[in-house]
C-alpha cells in the first residue's frame, strides 16, 4: 500500500457499512427505481461535481424526454444540451450524447459489462465504469468520486490531495481492498451515501458514523483535515464585451459557440470580436450591466451592452448574419436549444 497506509480487515469494515446501509442508506433515489444501465449511467453523469438535489430534477426530465438510450442518440445535440442548461460542466452533456450514439451503434445499445470497453466510451472514467458495473450487474468493481474519497482519506488519514497520483493511487488501492466481492450494488450506493449523509465535508456526524472506531481522523481529531484541500492559485480574469441586440418585439440575437471549449455548442451572446461585421448596424446608445461568472480556471468578467435595435438597424443587421450559427431568441417564447446558465439567467430577467 502506497504512503505507508495499512488497510483494516475489508470484511469488518464493508459489513460495517452494509449494514448502516440497510438502516439508513437511499433507496428511493429515482436511478434505483426500475434499474438500468441507461439509468446509472445518465445518473453517474450528473452527478460528478454535482449534488444529488440538483440532479433529481435534471434526471427526471431526461428520462422523461428520452426514455432510452436509442431515443437520447438519436436527438439532436442542441435539445440535449437545452435540458443541460444550468447544470454546467457542459462537456458531459456533449460526451453523453456521443456515448449514447456510439454504444447504440456499436453495441446495438446495450452496454457491454467490461470496464475496459466502458472506459473507453464518450466521458466515461474508471469510478463511472465500475458504478455502471457494480450498480447494474451486481458485479464487484470499486468507486472513488468525491464522497468516497473523502470517506478513505479519514479513515486512514491519507496525506495529500486527491488530485495527486500519488495520493489518488492510495486511495484507488483502498477502494479496491474495502470493495465486497458480494452485494456489490448496495456497498457502491452505501460508501456513496456514507459521504453524503454522514462523513460530510463540514461538520461530519461522527457519532452517527458505522467505522467511526477505526478512523484514524475521528481518533486524532483531524476530520477538517483530510482530504487535503488542493493547492491554492489565482486564476486570472477574462474581460469581454457582450451584446444583447434586442428587436421591436423581443427577440435577441445568439450566435453559436464552436464546439469544443468555453460552453462548446452553447447558444450565447455574440462578443465584441464577433460583432465587428455588424457594428455599422448598432446603435451608439445602450445601456449597460455587469455580468461576472467564475469557471474553474478562469473567471468572466463581462460588460453587457443592450442595444434596442429600431427597424432600420434590424435590416443592416440582418443583411450581415446570413450563417447558419446565427439565430434570433425570444426569451418570451424560448426554443429547445442550449444556453449557458447565466445567459439564460440574463435573457429571462
Amino acid at each position: 500500500m502506497d504512503l505507508s497506509v495499512k488497510p483494516h480487515t475489508a470484511e469488518l469494515i464493508s459489513t460495517a457499512i452494509l449494514d448502516w446501509y440497510d438502516e439508513n442508506g437511499r433507496k428511493s433515489l429515482p436511478w434505483q427505481q426500475e434499474r438500468t444501465a441507461y439509468k446509472v449511467w445518465l445518473s453517474e453523469v450528473m452527478l460528478q461535481q454535482t449534488q444529488v438535489a440538483t440532479v433529481i430534477p435534471y434526471f427526471e426530465a431526461f428520462i422523461d424526454r428520452f426514455p432510452t438510450i436509442e431515443a437520447l442518440a438519436k436527438a439532436h445535440i442542441d435539445e440535449v444540451l437545452h435540458l443541460w442548461t444550468g447544470l454546467g460542466y457542459y462537456a458531459r452533456a456533449r460526451n453523453l450524447h456521443k456515448c449514447a450514439q456510439t454504444i447504440t451503434e456499436n453495441y446495438q445499445g446495450k452496454f457491454p459489462e467490461d470496464q475496459a470497453a466502458l472506459e473507453a466510451l464518450p466521458g466515461i472514467g474508471r469510478s463511472t465504469a465500475a458504478a455502471i458495473i457494480a450498480q447494474t450487474f451486481d458485479k464487484p468493481a470499486a468507486i472513488l468520486d468525491g464522497n468516497v474519497k473523502r470517506l478513505l482519506a479519514r479513515l486512514h488519514c491519507v496525506p495529500g490531495w486527491p488530485g495527486q497520483s500519488q495520493t489518488l493511487k492510495a486511495l484507488w488501492q483502498l477502494a479496491e481492498h474495502y470493495t465486497p466481492p458480494t452485494r456489490c450494488q448496495a456497498y457502491t450506493q452505501a460508501v456513496m451515501d456514507m459521504g453524503a449523509m454522514v462523513c460530510t465535508r463540514r461538520n461530519p456526524k461522527c457519532d452517527l458514523c458505522p467505522i467511526e472506531k477505526w478512523c484514524a481522523a475521528r481518533s486524532t481529531a483531524s476530520q477538517h483535515d483530510f482530504p487535503n484541500s488542493k493547492p491554492k492559485k489565482t486564476n486570472p480574469v477574462r474581460q469581454s464585451i457582450l451584446f444583447v441586440l434586442q428587436t421591436p418585439d423581443g427577440n435577441c440575437l445568439l450566435l453559436q459557440r464552436p464546439p469544443t471549449g468555453i460552453w462548446g455548442g452553447l447558444w450565447s451572446l455574440p462578443d465584441a470580436s464577433e460583432t465587428e461585421g455588424l457594428l455599422d448596424a448598432l446603435p451608439h446608445k445602450y445601456d449597460a450591466e455587469k455580468l461576472e461568472h467564475k469557471f474553474s480556471h478562469f473567471t468572466l468578467e463581462a460588460e453587457i451592452r443592450i442595444c434596442h435595435l429600431n427597424k432600420d438597424q434590424l435590416r443592416k443587421l440582418e443583411q450581415n448574419i446570413r450563417e447558419e450559427r446565427h439565430r434570433w431568441y425570444n426569451p418570451q417564447q424560448p426554443d429547445s436549444i442550449g444556453l449557458p446558465g447565466p445567459i439564460h439567467k440574463l435573457l429571462h430577467r
